[in-house]
């Protein structure tokens, strides 16, 4: 999978965070690089928030699971011929309804790997013309490929901030 010829503005902001020129390997990456990071992260530091009104390392564990759901369910959708604008989403709401810092560190990791091996699957099944298939997402003009670089560059923003103001 070729890196994105056709982006959306808002998101180039992801899609410059991966270096690779192929999704697939930028996946793997990124699994061989988080599933370890996210092993130094013990239950205790899990709800460990840098400021008043920030998510806690839970929330935004959560917001990463969420989001990838939604970018697959994006791309699964312009895959298949969805002509329709897809909604945005209030992340800021969804962390709010969450209960992340309900369930264990542990729980939410399996739940991010597992989701990841599904995001991954779904994008090996896309022929090369259905990666290039554009949709409108949020009112952006988007192809399927574009938002595998979206998924891997959003969590590489996120792991950035992790490691700059969380630990």
């Amino acid at each position: 999978m070729s890196s994105p010829t056709n982006t959306a503005g808002y998101f180039n902001r992801y899609i410059q965070l991966v270096t690779e020129q192929d999704a697939s390997i930028a996946f793997t990456k990124q699994w061989e690089t988080l599933k370890p990071f996210f092993g130094t992260i013990d239950e205790a530091k899990s709800t460990y928030a840098y400021a008043p009104g920030k998510w806690t390392i839970k929330e935004l564990l959560q917001h990463l699971i969420d989001s990838e759901r939604i970018f697959s369910y994006r791309a699964l959708s312009i895959a298949r011929g969805e002509q329709a604008n897809l909604p945005g989403f209030d992340e800021e709401a969804y962390a709010l309804k969450s209960e992340a810092n309900a369930r264990s560190w542990q729980d939410l990791v399996d739940e991010f790997f597992t989701v990841r091996i599904t995001t991954m699957q779904l994008f090996h099944s896309f022929s090369k013309q259905t990666l290039e298939a554009k949709g409108k997402a949020n009112n952006n003009q988007i192809t399927v490929s574009a938002i595998a670089y979206i998924i891997i560059g959003h969590c590489t923003h996120h792991e950035h901030i992790l490691k700059e103001k969380y630990l």
